[in-house]
């Protein structure tokens, strides 16, 4: 059966996109970088790149954006356990849309394994998902104003300068390249918050077939 379920639809949503406004309020209280409309739009971006690149069908790639807008909304609920809970959302939200019980497989299980903590490349879709979540690490994403009081993740997010996620020439690899200044935060203190991220990107890779590299000050590092 056909979908009629599209990612212009899903961010045509309301309901979704008060889910997503609220995920992140909830995340903005505890304290957490931004995680809204930017965040996940990045993320759905990311996904689609990669999987066109690798030459999946239109349908898979579209599936991976609409997994990458809805992949957060669990944090309305809690930070914790949030990939899964938001896979349960996502599920009651997509089936009163009538999306089709396949599709719905492939989104929720895209959502419910994109955290490091838990999760795991199951599908292309999956994969994508977890480089697009997992590479967006950006100074616009730092809501603290003050330089003064910034933590780790504070710092780290606020010293990339440039953050760019691409494939080298003959698309063996995919490649995430930062410039950081390290004057607000050294190479050693960025792994100290993303190596387990960084980690499962190699593995979502893997199963994509194609390696992981990243690039920091021009010196590659992975």
């Amino acid at each position: 059966m056909a979908s009629l379920v599209t990612y212009k639809y899903i961010k045509q949503n309301p309901d979704i996109m008060e889910y997503i406004q609220r995920a992140d309020k909830t995340l903005e209280v505890m304290g957490y970088t931004e995680h809204s409309f930017p965040h996940v739009e990045r993320v759905a971006a990311v996904s689609a790149m990669i999987l066109e690149t690798l030459g999946y069908d239109e349908r898979t790639i579209e599936l991976a954006r609409i997994a990458s807008m809805m992949h957060d909304i669990g944090n309305v609920i809690n930070r914790i356990d949030h990939a899964q809970s938001g896979a349960v959302m996502a599920f009651r939200l997509l089936d009163n849309l009538s999306m089709p019980a396949s599709e719905i497989c492939s989104v929720i299980a895209a959502i419910g394994n994109h955290d490091e903590g838990t999760g795991m490349p199951l599908d292309p879709i999956s994969a994508a998902m977890i480089i697009g979540d997992k590479t967006d690490v950006r100074r616009s994403r730092v809501r603290n104003t003050d330089l003064l009081t910034f933590d780790i993740h504070d710092r780290v997010n606020y010293a990339v300068e440039l953050s760019k996620v691409h494939f080298n020439d003959d698309n063996t690899s995919i490649i995430l390249e930062l410039q950081i200044d390290t004057e607000i935060s050294s190479v050693m203190e960025y792994f100290e918050i993303f190596m387990n991220r960084m980690l499962l990107c190699r593995r979502a890779s893997e199963f994509l077939g194609v390696h992981f590299e990243m690039i920091i000050n021009g010196s590659k590092i992975l």
